[in-house]
């Protein structure tokens, strides 16, 4: 997917640059410029730098990545935190866009960078977050290249407090951890349920518990019950053959947007997009499905439908089901901030 959040060492990663928050003397320093130097091999990488010094805030060079698995380190100086009333916000900012554009113009098609400016210079953690995904998403909707966002751990990464809650609060009343073991179990549907679910299979099938994944499975589909205002029956078998790539299509153009302006914003690679495309059979991960959803604006009913195209459907026994439809009930759509919260709690992203 274009943007990706993981925790992981920047320096061990096989991206084609990664990014150094640097010093505007781009001298060895401490935390992750420290550990960038060590790793490529500070005598050899402070040479290159000595021959690029100084910089300005907000710019950004580019070395070689020697002694790294990445081709290419790019060098840029973030904003000390001064209370936010010095053009910190502008100058972080263009330290993303000036290291992005750099890679472009030297044909890399992925990058990784650290959160610049949260550590020894106090940008606060929410606010560089933001300003991060911000001027990346901006970036991605003009240009292809894949960029992840690294975090060494947990508490270099913030999302907002109130959001946080919200979300909390929201799997406190929905989540259903079950905890029922049930060998070989059928339970029939009955003609209430048929009115009150989205599933993927025929009106009459019998339900499996899936002992494995702690939920019920229609014809080895995933299957959920909505809290929206039910559907009819004729409804749900409208356009019944219709395949995941056909449907989507159709709301694409339904909804007056340009397939590009979907794919970016669903946070879908290009290529991905072309197979979907291009083939009518093709089947999608179920973070991909929602994504689109997302990025579409669907509501929860209208999620349920594409889903059950490609074989899925929300369930309150899974965590990640119970955070996105969070987002999609409420109508926040900014699939960054979805993905955020998502890596707050371990699980995947949205996207593909």
């Amino acid at each position: 997917m274009p943007l990706t959040i993981i925790r992981n060492d920047i320096t061990k990663l096989q991206t084609d640059a990664i990014v150094n928050a640097a010093n505007t003397h781009l001298r060895a320093g401490g935390g992750v410029c420290g550990a960038i130097f060590n790793a490529a091999g500070v005598r050899e990488l402070q040479a290159a730098c000595d021959k690029l010094a100084p910089i300005n805030m907000g710019e950004a060079v580019i070395t070689s990545g020697f002694n790294l698995p990445a081709k290419y380190i790019i060098h840029t100086a973030g904003p000390i935190w001064q209370g936010g009333n010095h053009n910190e916000e502008a100058l972080l900012r263009s330290c993303y866009i000036n290291s992005l554009t750099l890679a472009i113009n030297n044909s890399c098609e992925s990058i990784a960078f650290p959160l610049i400016s949260s550590g020894i210079y106090g940008y606060p953690k929410t606010d560089a977050l933001r300003v991060a995904t911000s001027a990346i998403r901006d970036f991605l909707s003009g240009h292809d290249i894949t960029v992840l966002l690294v975090v060494f751990d947990k508490e270099s990464f913030a999302v907002s407090k109130d959001l946080l809650g919200a979300v909390e609060s929201y799997i406190d009343e929905h989540f259903a951890d079950t905890q029922v073991r049930m060998s070989s179990a059928r339970i029939r549907m009955s003609d209430e349920m048929l009115t009150q679910s989205v599933f993927s299979a025929s009106p009459t099938a019998d339900l499996l518990f899936d002992e494995a994944d702690g939920e019920y499975r229609a014809d080895g589909s995933e299957m959920a019950v909505f809290g929206e205002s039910a559907k009819s029956f004729n409804d749900l078998i409208m356009n019944l053959d219709e395949s995941f790539s056909a449907m989507l299509l159709r709301l694409i153009d339904k909804s007056g947007r340009k397939d590009a302006e979907v794919y970016h914003r669903a946070n879908i690679d290009r290529r991905l997009f072309s197979k979907i495309r291009s083939n009518t059979d093709y089947t999608p991960s179920k973070p991909t499905v929602l994504a689109f959803a997302v990025a579409l604006e669907l509501t929860l009913d209208q999620t349920g439908d594409l889903l059950s195209r490609a074989g899925f459907a929300l369930s309150h026994s899974r965590k990640f089901d119970v955070i996105v439809e969070y987002f999609i009930k409420n109508r926040r759509y900014d699939i960054f901030e979805i993905n955020e919260v998502l890596f707050n709690y371990d699980q995947q992203l949205l996207g593909g």
